[in-house]
C-alpha cells in the first residue's frame, strides 16, 4: 500500500516521502497515529501544496544539524575509568556515558545514534565517537579516557610497595582493616 508520510518515521522515511508499506502496517499503525495518509489523487495534490513548507523544514533541520555538528566536534569528553596496568579498562565506556555527557552540555542525542569503535571503548587513550545527525551528517566527538587514580609526575602513595591483602587474609584477622576504593571498613569474624 502506498502512503504519504506526514511525519518522520524512524527506519521508514521523512515527512513528505511516498513509501510503499505493508497494508497492515499502514492501516494499524501509520494511518491511525496520523503518521501517514493513503496515497491517492487528493492526497497527492495536498502534498504538492505542502511541499514548500516541507522543504523549508528540511533545510532548517539540515542547518541545525550542521551547527550541532560544529558544537560536538569542538568538545572533548574526558572520563576516568578503572584500568589495569596495560591500559585495558575493567569495564568499557558505552554510548550511554556519551549521551549523559552531551546531555550535561545541553545536547539531547539518542543513544542509538552514537557509534563507538568495537561496541564500546575498552582502552585508555583518545578515541573518537561517531554521532549520527540529520541528513546523513556525522559528528566526531573526541573521548579522552584516563585511568582512575593516574599518578601525576612526582606523586607518591603510602601504599606503594605494601603487599595487598586478599579476602582470605581478612578472615584470619579478628579486627582487620580492609581498603576498598576510597573507603575503609572493619571486618569482624563471625558477623
Amino acid at each position: 500500500m502506498k502512503v504519504i508520510l506526514y511525519r518522520d518515521v524512524p527506519n521508514l522515511g521523512e515527512e513528505g516521502d511516498v513509501k510503499d508499506v505493508a497494508t497492515g502496517y499502514a492501516r494499524n499503525f501509520l494511518i491511525p497515529k496520523k503518521f501517514a495518509v493513503p496515497y491517492n489523487k487528493a492526497t497527492k495534490i495536498e502534498l504538492m501544496q505542502k511541499q514548500q513548507a516541507i522543504d523549508r523544514r528540511r533545510a532548517e533541520r539540515t542547518t541545525d544539524a550542521a551547527s550541532l555538528k560544529a558544537r560536538i566536534e569542538a568538545m572533548e569528553m574526558e572520563i576516568t575509568a578503572a584500568a589495569g596496568e596495560q591500559g585495558r579498562l575493567f569495564g568499557s565506556v558505552t554510548s550511554s556515558a556519551i549521551v549523559d555527557y552531551l546531555l550535561s552540555h545541553g545536547l539531547k542525542i539518542e543513544r542509538k545514534k552514537v557509534e563507538l569503535p568495537d561496541g564500546g571503548i575498552k582502552n585508555v587513550g583518545i578515541h573518537n565517537a561517531a554521532i549520527k545527525l540529520y541528513g546523513g551528517q556525522i559528528a566526531e566527538l573526541r573521548v579522552n579516557v584516563l585511568p582512575t587514580g593516574a599518578k601525576q609526575a612526582g606523586e607518591t602513595s603510602a601504599e606503594d610497595g605494601a603487599p595487598k591483602k586478599n579476602s582470605s587474609d581478612t578472615e584470619s584477622d579478628e579486627n582487620s582493616e580492609v581498603k576498598t576504593g576510597d573507603t575503609e571498613t572493619k571486618a569482624k569474624e563471625g558477623s
